[in-house]
């Protein structure tokens, strides 16, 4: 990773460098009105990209490829149960172009919010670009998220539409989504029209303001206007770079998560050149994001990136052992994936299912393979460059953030030969707490010095810009996370600074799962600590100690991750509730955790029990 400077010194040279590439990268997308200047401060703690630059997003990714593009295939999906569809360019155009109008006819307008309670389905994808289309921003919330988790999401996002589907396939099971959807609408409100999906075919009750997908698409909407706006096939209309696109929820932290929103010119700029020069290496490239659509990895490239490259890519319902563990090896042959992005947990899971591909499965196409959202232990990542890779593919690790769009860098493995790909610098650096960079081999707070045209617009719900991300270290973006400098200039990023931790690449905060576990009127102390998993890399393990009148046990066990569970998603259910006796006063609180880490590591059941000598002595063992 390049040598960067430090925080404390301008770097105009360097600074000045990455910011001509990224007037190099944007010339790659369509504007309908050219910026006028690629980045200003303009008083505000994140900056400005592309001041007076005027685009539209869905143009970008449609529109303008279709003149050369039209029959090439922009998405392979394939469903849970086995189903598949392919589409060009040119009908994926098409149904976005009818699904915008009809979102129109619904009274959306631009800056309008849309919640899309889907998961990984074609109309998700057409859904998004619509919205994108229009100039409403959407916001991707889960298919399984519990009805009260929902009811939240829906309170933050304020939509004005909501699109959701009958129910969801998850691992062979049906979710219930439009139940959910109406339960939560119940507590909610504010939602002017509910749009269904029909995916599983089960009955659904029906409500005024609710409209079926596949009939707002069959045709034009009555008052639907020729050429006009983004109605029927029109010239979409431009919208300022800085103009919302999407929002995204970081962490739950206090009652509710902290919503990150990102613009439409920085965001398309970063996504589109990452996919460009990061994660394919030609045109006709076939790309597979294998994660979840409501995290930004998912959006940014699983379609925004990809789609605005002019790649094809692939889209998977579900999880990957359904309808059967062979999979992902069966996707990778049948459409001839390239490249493949995914994190960690789910290269565990394949591994856990079968450790060697089968020998049948033809992978020669996999030219990348790409881990990013948590850390990859040595062995795992040896395992994806002989077994899967074969030794032809390049194993790299990424690091990115929900706040920067997704992916900044990616670092080929110490095993590969080729050199990382020519993404504008973003001056990664590693220091200490005065700011000053570390020595090699030391561990300090991951910065980025350079501007990052996907940093987010703005913020709802939590601390102000200038003090949680650029008020540590003047001048520089705090990322929060541990880093390491090595000897040979690589950065190792270690994981989170504060309570937060990845689980299935997605940011669970340890302080909102115990806050929620306080509020159970059967315990009276609760601590929450982070344990390996080998199925998601992480999981949790509820520490609490319960009232006299209370009994440990499985029920009260299944019932306390139920109420987390329900509370803030099945993510943040923790895997293990250790009854412990009592918090013993002369053990202060972090070598307690340790302890509790110690004991709950060794025992991976559903539920232990903790006795005060086997956590003093735990905390003696691990002091």
């Amino acid at each position: 990773m390049a040598e960067t400077s430090p925080p404390g010194h301008s770097g105009p040279r360097c600074r000045d460098g990455a910011l001509a590439a990224w007037a190099e990268a944007a010339g790659d997308l369509q504007w309908a009105r050219p910026f006028d200047e690629v980045y200003r401060q303009d008083g505000q703690a994140m900056g400005r990209w592309f001041a007076g630059g005027a685009l539209n997003v869905a143009a970008n990714c449609l529109d303008r490829h279709l003149p050369a593009r039209a029959d090439q295939v922009a998405i392979h999906w394939e469903g849970e149960t086995g189903d598949r569809r392919t589409l060009t360019y040119g009908a994926l155009h098409a149904e976005v172009v009818t699904f915008a109008d009809a979102l129109r006819a619904l009274g959306v307008s631009p800056g309008d919010r849309v919640a899309l309670h889907l998961g990984w389905l074609p109309e998700t994808v057409v859904a998004m670009l619509a919205c994108a289309r229009l100039g409403a921003v959407h916001g991707v919330v889960p298919a399984s998220l519990p009805a009260d988790a929902l009811a939240d999401r829906l309170s933050d996002l304020q939509p004005k539409v909501l699109v959701t589907q009958d129910g969801a396939f998850r691992h062979g099971l049906i979710v219930p989504s439009k139940s959910r959807a109406d339960e939560a609408l119940a507590a909610a409100g504010g939602v002017e029209a509910t749009v269904v999906v029909r995916r599983v075919g089960v009955d659904v009750a029906w409500y005024e303001g609710d409209r079926w997908y596949h009939d707002l698409v069959a045709a034009p909407r009555p008052g639907s206007r020729k050429g006009v706006g983004a109605g029927a096939g029109g010239p979409p209309p431009p919208f300022p770079a800085d103009h919302p696109l999407l929002t995204v929820p970081l962490a739950h932290r206090r009652g509710r998560p902290t919503w990150i929103v990102h613009g439409t010119g920085g965001y398309l700029v970063a996504a589109a050149t990452v996919q460009r020069r990061a994660l394919t290496s030609a045109p006709d490239d076939v790309f597979w994001c294998a994660a979840e659509i409501a995290w930004i990895g998912g959006q940014s490239h699983g379609v925004y990136g990809p789609l605005a490259s002019g790649a094809t890519t692939v889209m998977s319902e579900g999880t990957l052992d359904v309808p059967s563990r062979s999979r992902a090896w069966e996707i990778i042959e049948r459409y001839g994936v390239n490249a493949l992005v995914t994190t960690p947990s789910v290269v565990r899971n394949l591994r856990q299912w079968v450790d060697t591909p089968p020998a049948r499965a033809d992978l020669r196409s996999l030219r990348l393979i790409v881990t990013l959202g948590e850390r990859i232990d040595p062995d795992t990542r040896s395992w994806l460059d002989f077994e899967v890779g074969g030794g032809r593919a390049l194993i790299a690790d990424a690091w990115g953030q929900t706040e920067l769009a997704g992916l900044v860098s990616v670092t080929p493995s110490p095993s590969s030969a080729a050199a990382a790909a020519a993404v504008p610098d973003p001056g990664l650096e590693v220091v200490d707490g005065g700011g000053r960079p570390v020595a090699p081999g030391e561990v300090g707070e991951l910065v980025l010095l350079h501007p990052w045209p996907g940093t987010f617009l703005e913020v709802e719900g939590g601390p102000e810009p200038g003090d949680a991300w650029w008020g540590p270290y003047p001048g520089a973006y705090a990322t929060g996370d541990n880093a390491r400098r090595e000897a040979d200039g690589r950065l190792t990023v270690l994981g989170r600074r504060d309570p937060v931790v990845s689980i299935s690449g997605q940011q669970v905060s340890l302080t909102e799962v115990g806050r929620i576990l306080e509020e159970h009127p059967l315990l009276v102390a609760v601590d929450v600590v982070a344990v390996p998993d080998e199925r998601r890399g992480q999981a949790l393990c509820a520490c609490v100690v319960l009232d006299p009148k209370a009994e440990p046990g499985d029920e009260l066990a299944r019932e306390l991750r139920g109420y987390v569970a329900d509370a803030l998603g099945g993510l943040a259910r923790p895997r293990t509730v250790a009854f412990v006796k009592r918090f013993p006063a002369d053990i202060p609180g972090e070598a307690r955790r340790r302890a509790l880490r110690l004991l709950c590591t060794a025992n991976p059941a559903d539920w232990i029990t903790v006795s005060s000598s086997q956590l003093a002595a735990a905390a003696t063992a691990t002091d």
